[in-house]
């Protein structure tokens, strides 16, 4: 049971870390079934830019809800076609299901910005992110 969810683990760091691999380093640190609320899980991706990075556009499962809080620095970020905003370090935003992050990127050109996103997402989904196409 354990090795099983060790092997999901791994395999779910590794497609989020390649689905969002451009300029932004992206890592699970944490995954946890929820033992009152059967077949959903939270998950949680801290993801870090350097100066200037950003992420392609992108979608998130249909069954994920997303409160994130940005850790340090500032992000810009655009979801769906709603005003594209800037986040500092203290502020968070949500993202609903089936919505599109437009942009998601790091304010500054001169230091690193951090998020971390916590996702309340079917417990059977692998992959967080999906480039949009």
């Amino acid at each position: 049971m354990i090795k099983t969810l060790l092997c999901a683990a791994a395999l779910t760091a590794a497609s989020v870390t390649a689905a969002m691999a451009d300029d932004a380093s992206v890592k699970l640190v944490y995954d946890q079934a929820l033992p009152n609320v059967p077949g959903k899980s939270m998950k949680a991706v801290l993801v870090e830019y350097e100066p200037g990075g950003t992420s392609p556009a992108h979608t998130h499962p249909n069954s994920a809800f997303i409160y994130a809080t940005v850790l340090e620095g500032a992000m810009r970020s655009q979801v769906n076609d709603g005003p594209v905003k800037t986040y500092r370090a203290g502020e968070s935003f949500s993202e609903f299901p089936g919505d599109r992050h437009a942009v998601s990127e790091n304010a500054s050109k001169t230091e690193r910005a951090r998020l971390l996103a916590i996702f309340v997402v079917d417990t059977s989904e692998t992959e967080l992110t999906t480039n949009a196409k």
